[in-house]
């Protein structure tokens, strides 16, 4: 079992920046796979960005150039550090840990407002 605690979410204005945290319960190192996802109302839950293990990202081409994942093992955590936010990026924003095993693990998810 993993647990995560995501953190950041709020209000912000059009072209404004913000930066989510996940925390995990288990050592990140030992994830195959930390993610960050989101859902606006209406709409699909979607893929932000990934990182691997071994630091390999990948990212949704509306987020591209705009958001970075990291992560910092020392701390079990992964960030998306969000820049020129749009309107169309409020969503609830989730994490995802997937295990060596496959196991996909989510938080609970964190509100992302982007209005004036």
């Amino acid at each position: 079992q993993v647990q995560l605690v995501e953190s950041g979410g709020g209000l912000v204005q059009p072209g404004g920046s913000l930066r989510l945290s996940c925390a995990t319960s288990r050592n990140i190192v030992s994830l195959r796979l930390m993610g960050w996802y989101r859902q606006a109302p209406g709409n699909e839950r979607e893929s932000v960005a990934t990182i691997t293990t071994g630091g390999s990202t990948n990212y949704a081409d509306s987020v591209k150039g705009r958001f970075t994942i990291s992560r910092d093992n020392a701390k079990n955590t992964v960030y998306l550090q969000m820049d020129s936010l749009k309107p169309e990026d409020t969503a609830v924003y989730y994490c995802k840990a997937v295990s060596s095993s496959w196991t996909g693990y989510w938080g609970q998810g964190t509100q992302v407002t982007v209005s004036s």
